[in-house]
């Protein structure tokens, strides 16, 4: 018996990953509800007139609308299968050059209306008991770097969210995940996605300074290919047992893994004043191995079956 189509909210779809991810959807036999802020004719030339394919008007920062999207969605199909939250943009900036303004623009888009998608949506995939919420993070969710220290604390957000969700929606039949793509080749570099900060200051020439130069010279010359990050997701979305984290790209992988490698070698060398700070009555065998256990049954969904 043929599975039943899908049915997926991608935010973001205008262009770059939000619209790869479409294409391959809808390349599937799913269906798609694809959201862009304005001009929505313009997203159906470029995916062509496809049955399954269903363009919504949705601005992530108005919660209204995402309340309507969902609805929509649920009123036609009946679920929501997948959720996206792909929307977001970029703030290239020495953390002390930015202003407020441009900060909270930033954490408006890529945490404020991330979370309002997902509070429209989750209701309805937690009275179906299913459901798969993918949210996008970045390379700068998992490490700083200079130039993108605020933009990475954004994403950073976007981790210790999903993270929470992972946990908390197990029981209840729904799966969150992370992905964190690395440097792909999109217009996220381009005006239209990223801000640069107004205010420059001279002595961060040689770390963000140099990130700006770095930006501007690998602008669509990243190795990421956005065709294979879009097969990539729509292979997450089929997965029963899909992973809480998906770093996407060898950029990525690399940079996560020399990370882990320096805090491993910080813990060794401060491993006594790590450890020496609890109380003297403290049961070091019980507290944290209980709270470590319960955290993976939790997400592998065994705490339901354990006696």
């Amino acid at each position: 018996m043929k599975k039943p189509n899908k049915i997926w909210i991608i935010t973001g779809a205008a262009r770059g990953f939000g619209q790869q991810i479409s294409k391959a959807v809808l390349a599937t036999g799913d269906i798609v509800i694809a959201t862009v802020r304005s001009r929505p004719e313009e997203l159906k030339a470029q995916l062509g007139s496809h049955p399954n394919l269903h363009v919504a008007i949705l601005d992530i920062t108005n919660e209204d609308q995402a309340r309507n999207v969902a609805a929509e969605a649920v009123k036609n199909f009946g679920r929501i299968d997948v959720l996206v939250n792909n929307a977001g943009s970029g703030l290239l900036s020495a953390v002390e050059e930015a202003t407020d303004e441009e900060v909270k623009r930033n954490y408006e888009t890529n945490v404020f209306g991330l979370l309002k998608v997902t509070r429209a949506v989750l209701p309805h995939m937690r009275r179906q008991r299913s459901g798969h919420v993918i949210n996008f993070s970045s390379v700068g969710g998992l490490l700083g770097s200079a130039g993108w220290g605020l933009y990475c604390s954004t994403k950073f957000a976007v981790e210790g969210i999903t993270e929470a969700m992972a946990i908390e929606l197990a029981p209840l039949g729904i799966h969150a995940t992370t992905v964190e793509p690395g440097y792909f080749r999109t217009d996220f570099l381009d005006g239209s996605s990223l801000t640069r900060s107004k205010n420059v200051i001279a002595d961060y020439a040689e770390t963000s300074g140099k990130m700006r130069d770095f930006a501007a010279q690998v602008n669509h010359k990243q190795p990421g290919d956005p065709v294979k990050l879009a097969a990539a997701i729509v292979r997450l979305a089929a997965s029963a047992k899909p992973p809480v984290h998906l770093p996407l790209g060898n950029d990525t992988l690399t940079h996560y893994r020399a990370k882990t490698a320096t805090f491993e070698k910080e813990i060794a060398e401060w491993h006594d004043v790590i450890t020496g700070t609890d109380h003297d009555d403290v049961a070091k065998t019980f507290h944290y191995a209980a709270t470590a256990r319960l955290r993976t049954e939790v997400v592998s969904g065994e705490s339901k079956t354990r006696t």
